[in-house]
């Protein structure tokens, strides 16, 4: 295999010069680059991408982690980051945490022994050592980024949606479809991402003086604990006739919970979710839902990553992304 002093010798130049053309330096006259290409393509060079790597320090990794990788929601940000890290000619290291603490540690281990070159994380959860790596860097920002929703702090920059404006509208359209009384399906207490949604959802009901016809059910985004908060609200004395869930899938439990009580969907009771997922629209009744840019969300969280690495400086703490609303026909 022909090494870079062989392209050097047949094109007649430094391997300096043949270094600054391959890595697309603007230095080299346009005469020069054509040698130095043509010798590559007869001899059909193909740099040592090892020793590119050592010389800049960069591994071409991206480290990613997701609390749980079978939620629907988190494989298509994944995507995303999968296709512009790739664009750019970085490998992905996937870790799924389970929510476990001595998993982040483990993982985070790889950010800390430059193993990876930065990280993605999905959620509400930072590790001890990557807070370390943080706050080490003071005067320059820490190759880390949030998706989803991510309490500021830090200085770490997140992608996301504006949650507490989404929760507001979910509520309006059930309000406009007639409702007046509703029950809110919560996410984990420690979820940033339902905090402002419930956030929203209050703020709304409060300047429409409905606060009191608001019931409000904890659930942690499952599937099971919808179905077990909508038995909650579905069973009282005076039912909701709306029901706000915070995920699509918390959105699913609750229409089980309608079926097992024969409650037809939107007949009796309307359902909103958050998310769209891939198969609200398959839903049993087709599912409303406020959707994300998930996808997209994933590709920003690559871009700002690589601003971080290639240039050091601190990107907005925050970074919104727009959501609508996606009617069920049914309605």
């Amino acid at each position: 295999m022909a090494d870079i002093f062989e392209v050097a010798k047949r094109a007649g130049v430094s391997t300096a010069t043949v270094s600054r053309v391959l890595s697309n330096k603007t230095v080299v006259a346009p005469a020069t680059r054509e040698k130095v290409l043509a010798a590559v393509e007869r001899l059909g060079y193909v740099p040592n991408a090892a020793g590119k790597n050592l010389r800049t320090r960069r591994t071409r990794k991206l480290l990613v982690t997701v609390p749980d990788i079978s939620r629907p929601m988190f494989s298509l940000i994944l995507q995303g980051i999968e296709e512009s890290a790739n664009r750019e000619g970085y490998a992905v290291l996937l870790g799924d945490t389970h929510y476990d603490q001595g998993r982040e540690e483990q993982y985070a281990a790889i950010l800390q022994q430059k193993e990876a070159d930065g990280l993605i994380f999905l959620g509400r959860k930072l590790s001890d050592r990557v807070a370390a790596i943080v706050k080490a860097r003071r005067d320059t920002a820490a190759p880390v980024v949030n998706v989803l929703g991510f309490r500021p702090q830090l200085g770490i920059p997140s992608v996301q949606i504006d949650n507490a404006a989404a929760g507001g509208e979910a509520m309006e359209h059930l309000y406009m479809l007639g409702h007046r009384t509703f029950g809110v399906v919560t996410g984990p207490a420690l979820s940033f991402v339902s905090a402002e949604r419930l956030a929203g959802a209050v703020s709304w009901a409060k300047k429409r003086r409905l606060e009191r016809k608001v019931t409000v059910v904890n659930g942690d985004f499952s599937v099971e604990s919808g179905a077990l908060a909508g038995e909650q609200l579905l069973r009282r004395a005076n039912p909701p006739t709306a029901v706000f869930c915070l995920n699509d899938e918390m959105a699913l439990g609750v229409l089980h919970a309608a079926r097992r009580h024969n409650l037809s969907v939107p007949g009796k009771v309307s359902v909103v979710g958050v998310d769209d997922i891939r198969y609200a629209r398959f839903f049993d009744p087709p599912l409303t839902t406020i959707a994300q840019p998930m996808r997209d969300m994933g590709k920003h969280a690559v871009r700002l990553l690589l601003d971080i690495l290639n240039g050091g400086h601190r990107p907005p703490p925050l970074l919104r992304l727009p959501h609508a609303l996606n009617k069920s026909k049914t309605k």
